[in-house]
């Protein structure tokens, strides 16, 4: 053991085992190792004994390493268009909140006796819970102000198509119209895998400072959370990592914005391979015509899915060819963006049957406005499609006396 402690002495200091001072008999390796900072002793070209360090010098190396933090650069700032907050005291003065009220909304208890958020479980249309975060009025309004001021001008791929301003799940599904075949892939907990330090780590790349970075990822994220009676007080346990919660203002953009990296590299892997590629929210598409080519598509996709730091949800990959339905985003794209024919049929028949309630005085307002969100949708998507069914419409959906 002496002799290993001795070889890793020698080589950190670059010197012969003669000129390193030898340790006292009763010492212990740990306590015999140099100091790793600054003020460690070093050997010089010439041979000169490094000086015989003390008891504090040989334990530094074992304290924990304090944090790194970085100052604000205001070039980059400028350079992005986002807003140059230096301190914590611009941050609380651009939300309107005092430096109390921010550290109240951006500080991490792992137990913690007020919840920021209303947590609760929804049925997924496939089986299973989705769990949703919904912050509270007040977090709400903070994190509203943060994505006016900030989360919008945050830099994003022009393959996304979720969650930004004129584009929409007809933008995403365009590009895939009228292919040979078309390729769906998911990313499983896309939310919950943008945590913490990555959502630290995409502010301080833009240019804020660590205080600021910090406190904006601390307002962005959360940990899923679990109620804990203590002594007849209620705390609020962290049962993992913070996280980009389903629920919060600020989760669409901050995802879109992190997973920009990751769609310029699946876009230029499906341009090598002839495939076109667009994602909205965690549903990531991809379209083409070389049919031999899938195999490799894949493999890559996988691959830069896990370099970037997501992962797929095989269970939803799904390869549709030209001769079934394709469908993107809830878009039929076999030959024309719309609806497909069984939808068009049910939406027809609705009509009709609702025609023949209003006829009899049995309408119903409810129903009427369902089927007008219907034939809205189907608007959008395609007017020729909707252009058919407009006789009908008109006949049997009509605006309510007043």
């Amino acid at each position: 053991m002496f002799a290993r402690f001795w070889r890793w002495l020698r080589g950190l200091f670059g010197a012969t085992p003669e000129a390193l001072p030898a340790p006292h008999a009763h010492s212990s390796p740990g306590s015999a190792r140099p100091k790793q900072g600054a003020a460690r002793a070093r050997t010089s070209r010439e041979g000169t004994s490094p000086p015989t360090l003390t008891s504090r010098e040989r334990t530094a190396g074992f304290r924990t390493r304090k944090p790194a933090r970085w100052p604000c650069d205001e070039q980059r700032l400028d350079h992005l268009g986002l807003p140059v907050w230096r301190t914590e005291t611009d941050l609380a003065q651009a939300l309107d909140l005092t430096q109390k009220q921010l550290r109240f909304f951006a500080t991490h208890r792992p137990v913690d006796r007020f919840h920021h958020y209303l947590q609760f479980a929804v049925p997924k249309a496939r089986g299973g819970e989705r769990i949703l975060c919904a912050p509270k009025r007040q977090l709400k309004a903070v994190q509203r102000q943060l994505v006016r001021e900030l989360v919008r001008r945050l830099p994003v791929s022009e393959y996304a198509h979720g969650f930004r301003q004129g584009r929409s799940v007809a933008t995403n599904a365009a590009p895939h119209v009228g292919k040979a075949v078309v390729i769906r892939l998911d990313l499983a907990d896309f939310f919950g895998t943008v945590t913490f330090p990555r959502v630290r780590g995409l502010l301080a790349s833009c240019g804020y400072g660590h205080a600021v970075a910090s406190s904006l990822a601390l307002l962005a994220t959360e940990a899923h959370r679990q109620p804990l009676d203590i002594d007849g007080v209620v705390h609020f346990a962290a049962m993992g990592p913070r996280h980009c919660v389903q629920g919060a203002p600020t989760s669409p953009g901050l995802c879109n914005a992190i997973a920009r990296r990751l769609d310029h590299r699946l876009a230029g892997l499906g341009r090598s391979l002839g495939f076109a590629y667009t994602r909205y929210a965690d549903d990531m598409v991809f379209s083409g015509d070389a049919l031999d080519e899938i195999s490799r598509l894949l493999g890559g996709a996988r691959n830069i899915v896990a370099n970037e730091g997501f992962r797929l949800n095989d269970d939803k990959t799904r390869i549709m060819r030209a001769g079934g339905r394709q469908q993107v985003t809830g878009v039929t794209v076999n030959q024309v963006l719309g609806l497909s024919r069984k939808e068009r049929r049910k939406l027809r028949a609705a009509l009709h049957q609702q025609g023949l309630a209003r006829k009899e005085g049995k309408g119903d307002a409810r129903n009427d406005a369902r089927i007008q969100g219907k034939l809205a949708w189907l608007q959008m998507l395609n007017a020729d499609q909707a252009a058919a069914l407009h006789p009908q419409s008109a006949q049997a959906v009509q605006s309510e006396p007043a």
